[in-house]
């Protein structure tokens, strides 16, 4: 066999155990990541059990909370409307709805979903954890650095959105389109389904939304993102902000739409300063 045929075999040998090397490491990260997600999975079914250990207090309180009329957002309304003079309208006095179970197994799949979705919102914070472990091997010092507080504050942005979810945008919305009819003839007759699938919309949907500083954050770190570009399109920032209040608050009142719209301005603004910021760091590492 000549040598250039022999080089050939031998980097053809070379060439295939990178390969192998790289498919089992690709593999390798593939496990790593499955037992991240089963702890994360574990981590829920346990919350999940407690929700569903302690389900009268869950349905009562938390649940139906937004259909009493001695629910915290309502009983502020009423405290701002006497305070300020906003009107008869403003304070919620009744919520003209019934829930209804249509399904044999309606009340029971109702148990199971709540505690799931309970178990979901409070194991959020661990699964970021498990996340932030699978992901921080592959990030260098100055990287892993910057991103120190990661698990901490996307905890606290998605915690504060499911509050300000729950106690504005759901119990706002579930006022108005309670107590909104065509006609006298039609009473809401509201099956628990929808109902329970409002709540959670809502609810998860605002901590989901929450999380636009960190998404920012990610995406500046990428290039991706530059507080130039968004100081340019905050007026497109503005309107479509207004649009998703109109649409998750289906009210009238400006000043309910104005309520909702507020923390998403400041959101943005904040997202803003977190570009500018990471990309002054860019430049100070490239000099």
């Amino acid at each position: 066999m000549s040598d250039t045929n022999s080089k050939k075999l031998i980097d053809a040998i070379k060439d295939k155990g990178k390969s192998i090397e790289a498919e089992m490491s690709f593999f390798d990260h593939l496990e790593v990541l499955r037992w991240h997600l089963i702890r994360s999975a574990i981590a829920i079914i346990v919350f999940m059990g407690l929700a569903f250990a302690y389900y009268d207090f869950i349905f009562d309180k938390i649940i139906m909370g937004p259909k009493k009329v001695d629910f915290w957002t309502y009983r502020m309304m009423c405290l701002l409307s006497e305070k300020f003079h906003l009107g008869e309208d403003f304070c919620v006095k009744k919520i003209n709805m019934n829930i209804i179970n249509t399904d044999m197994a309606g009340q029971f799949t109702l148990q199971i979903n709540s505690s799931l979705l309970i178990g979901i919102i409070l194991g959020f914070p661990y699964l970021l954890f498990e996340i932030w472990k699978f992901i921080k091997p592959a990030l260098t010092d100055n990287e892993r650095k910057s991103a120190n507080g990661f698990v901490f504050y996307a905890s606290f942005l998605f915690v504060l959105g499911v509050l300000f979810g729950y106690y504005i945008v759901t119990a706002l919305s579930v006022n108005f389109l309670a107590n909104y009819t065509v006609s006298e003839d039609i009473s809401n007759q509201i099956t628990i389904d929808s109902y329970l699938a409002s709540v959670a919309t809502l609810t998860m949907g605002t901590g989901i939304v929450f999380e636009l500083p960190i998404v920012i954050y990610i995406l500046s770190r990428m290039g991706i993102m530059t507080p130039t570009f968004m100081r340019s399109t905050r007026r497109y920032a503005i309107v479509i902000i207004l649009i998703i209040a109109a649409v998750i608050t289906p009210s009238a009142d400006v000043i309910t739409m104005l309520t909702v719209s507020f923390p998403l301005f400041i959101l943005y603004e904040l997202s803003i300063v977190i570009a500018a910021r990471v990309e002054k760091n860019r430049e100070k590492e490239m000099k």
